[in-house]
């Protein structure tokens, strides 16, 4: 089969978010299929060394390049970034139009393409919600014609998809509370491609860490009347924890945090960006911690979405234990010594104990996990089954 996964590491160039889209790829990839990344959002690009925007993506498409080919050499070039202004990187635009006219499944990871007529000539056009409760909140609000016209457009392209995936498994469920906006959402998780995250053994002195980006919603996602947050609601939460454990507690943020009032608490607090400039730095910082603590977006915790994190994903594949905020995924991921969930400070620090009590376990049991539930190639093969095309 012929694949295109379209993505945003050229718009975002740092290692977290070269994984979180890139390992589509290499899991298509291993499945015998024809693969093409392809980015053409229609916005400016982030450039992380002026810490701006900027319409030239080529520095965001030598990102990728470099990104895909150190994942995977037979992936070299495989690569098609289009600029706000129409100039292409890699391929060209009469390249990409053919490819897409040969294609199974062009697979739009969070929306983020544009569906331009030529990528409209695949079998499958499918939309992957990355983001469960924020692409609905935008497509009631359109709806309702509650929304910038912006927001309004937005909406329009997430309708003109054949098929419609997310990653809140626990979307349809009673209990949730994200609406289908009159979809249907067929649940997905995040694939992780395991022999690439090789596993060892944790360090025992080491810390349990986080990715973040720290962000106050500058429009929040309304659902039912409850506007919601994102990271900066859902850490202040947790904020005390350093004080009723003995684990040391690290977050590499990127974004305007209060870095003095986290590090006061008892956190200890390094640069997202300084952690994730490569996909090698990037799962180096991972592996090197004992495990990981996280909370979650707000908006995935106040509707019981079932959002379980890439990155939480590559820690497990590593053998490296997860503490994580409910989201409603323990309903869909099972927990156990190396995957536990928390809905309190009380439950996370007891959590962090009983990882502690037996690391070597709670190493195994979340390499386990990773195999069992995030295996790269299982994901995207059942992708292929739900989209019409197994």
């Amino acid at each position: 089969m012929r694949v295109v996964v379209a993505g945003l590491v050229a718009t975002y160039p740092v290692g977290g978010v070269a994984w979180d889209y890139l390992q589509y790829v290499l899991a298509f990839h291993r499945l015998g299929c024809d693969v093409l990344y392809l980015e053409d959002t229609g916005r400016w690009l982030y450039d992380p060394q002026a810490a701006t925007f900027t319409p030239d993506a080529a520095g965001g498409a030598r990102f990728v390049g470099r990104s895909l080919a150190a994942l995977e050499p037979a992936l070299a070039g495989r690569v098609a970034v289009r600029a706000p202004d129409g100039t292409w990187h890699g391929w060209n635009g009469a390249a990409v139009a053919r490819f897409c006219a040969a294609s199974d499944l062009v697979l739009n990871l969070s929306g983020a393409c544009w569906l331009r007529d030529a990528y409209r000539t695949a079998r499958v056009v499918a939309y992957v919600d990355t983001d469960p409760g924020y692409s609905q909140a935008m497509l009631l609000a359109a709806e309702a014609r509650d929304a910038s016209q912006e927001a309004i457009d937005s909406a329009a392209l997430v309708r003109r998809h054949d098929v419609f995936f997310t990653l809140g498994e626990h979307v349809g469920q009673p209990d949730c509370r994200v609406p289908t906006a009159g979809l249907c959402w067929l649940p997905t998780r995040q694939p992780i491609v395991l022999d690439r995250w090789p596993v060892s053994t944790p360090p025992a002195d080491g810390a349990f860490t986080t990715v973040l980006s720290w962000s106050i919603e500058p429009s929040p996602p309304v659902i039912g009347g409850r506007a919601y947050g994102g990271k900066d609601v859902a850490f202040l939460r947790v904020l005390d924890l350093p004080g009723r454990t003995s684990e040391r507690l690290e977050a590499a943020i990127s974004g305007a945090a209060p870095r003095e009032r986290i590090a006061a608490a008892g956190w200890r607090v390094v640069d997202g960006q300084e952690v994730s400039t490569t996909v090698d730095a990037y799962q180096r910082y991972l592996v090197g911690s004992t495990g990981e603590f996280s909370v979650a977006k707000d908006v995935y915790v106040g509707t019981r979405s079932g959002w379980f994190s890439t990155r939480s994903a590559a820690y497990l594949a590593a053998g490296r234990p997860c503490v994580l905020e409910d989201t409603g995924w323990s309903a869909h991921v099972p927990p156990g010594p190396g995957l536990r969930p928390f809905t309190t400070v009380d439950e996370a620090a007891a959590a962090l104990a009983a990882v502690r009590g037996d690391l070597r376990a709670a190493s195994a049991h979340a390499r386990a996990t990773a195999e069992s539930s995030f295996d790269g190639v299982r994901i995207c093969e059942r992708l292929l089954a739900d989209a019409g095309l197994a």
